[in-house]
């Protein structure tokens, strides 16, 4: 059985989510941030990166939200919720599944730069640069969702469990809102709707 270890505030909760979405049978161990918003020790111990999520499965430690997604799915989850190399929408699989991370990337700068109080040359360009990234990624994903219901096509997948957090939790925790894209709002909603999305979070997230 997977083990599931599961840092507060973190992107573990898209494990969780898959394998409710996935009916597989799992356990979870919850750790909590120390109070700078730091990693436990007994956490750091898992893995020498410890960035979450990590998950157990026998004698194998994973970490990277993509690498464990994909690993869950093609090795315990029989293929579903991925796409392969033969299906015709596979190329927008692999794409919308490293968006997650690069988009993710421009949210936590934006978080940062907004924390920033000085204002000078340096810091004006690079939130200037910054802003017009996580727009561009935010228009870009309004528009494919106005032309398919999921991010890699007609069928729910993997990529939407990697994508999901980014439009979730960061518009609350200081990131950029998407609110105001209607093609987005609407995924999210359709998204929340899932019974295995509700069951996840109320696991993972119990306070909100």
């Amino acid at each position: 059985m997977i083990t599931i270890y599961h840092l507060g505030a973190s992107q573990s909760d898209r494990v969780v989510w898959l394998m409710e979405e996935l009916g597989l049978p799992y356990q979870l161990e919850v750790f909590e941030r120390n109070e700078q918003g730091l990693t436990p020790e007994a956490y750091r111990a898992l893995h020498p990166v410890a960035t979450a999520p990590v998950i157990r499965d026998g004698d194998l430690v994973l970490c990277e939200s993509a690498a464990i997604v994909e690993y869950i799915i093609n090795r315990h989850g029989g293929g579903r919720l991925g796409v392969t190399a033969d299906q015709h929408n596979y190329a927008d699989y692999l794409y919308w599944s490293a968006f997650a991370a690069s988009y993710q990337s421009s949210l936590l700068m934006h978080v940062a730069l907004n924390a920033v109080t000085a204002s000078n040359e340096r810091v004006d360009h690079l939130r200037v640069f910054n802003d017009d990234r996580v727009r561009r990624y935010q228009e870009h994903l309004n528009a494919r969702l106005g032309e398919y219901p999921y991010l890699a096509g007609v069928e729910f997948s993997g990529a939407d469990i990697l994508n999901v957090f980014n439009l979730v939790y960061w518009p609350k925790s200081g990131g950029a809102k998407v609110d105001h894209f209607d093609n987005v709002a609407a995924y999210i909603k359709r998204i929340e709707e899932r019974p295995a999305y509700q069951k996840a979070m109320a696991i993972a997230w119990p306070e909100n």
